[in-house]
């Protein structure tokens, strides 16, 4: 996908921080070894940071009617994925000696 000037939504939004000398020092480094700004660095990797956590969330809240979908679901049989078998019998570069 191709992304073009028209394409990216205005930052509406100022998040406001304290870092410590080492740290921004720390960041600056980090972000220009990637060629990144300061800004895209700290948010691209604060984002990351927050989907990694919100994806390993242990306890769901469901309504009545997806927690019916979702046992729905538990309860299905196994279907056999043969590609999937595949994948995971063929031995992979690093089992190779």
């Amino acid at each position: 996908m191709t992304v073009t000037r028209s394409s990216i939504k205005p930052k509406e939004d100022r998040l406001n921080l304290r870092a410590s000398s080492r740290q921004t020092s720390l960041i600056r480094e980090a972000a220009d070894t990637v060629g990144k700004t300061m800004t895209d660095f700290v948010l691209d990797s604060a984002c990351s940071k927050a989907e990694e956590v919100l994806a390993d969330r242990r306890h769901f809240v469901l309504d009545d009617d997806a927690w019916a979908r979702f046992m729905e679901a538990l309860d299905r049989p196994a279907r056999a994925k043969p590609r999937l078998k595949e994948l995971l019998e063929t031995p992979s570069v690093l089992d190779r000696s």
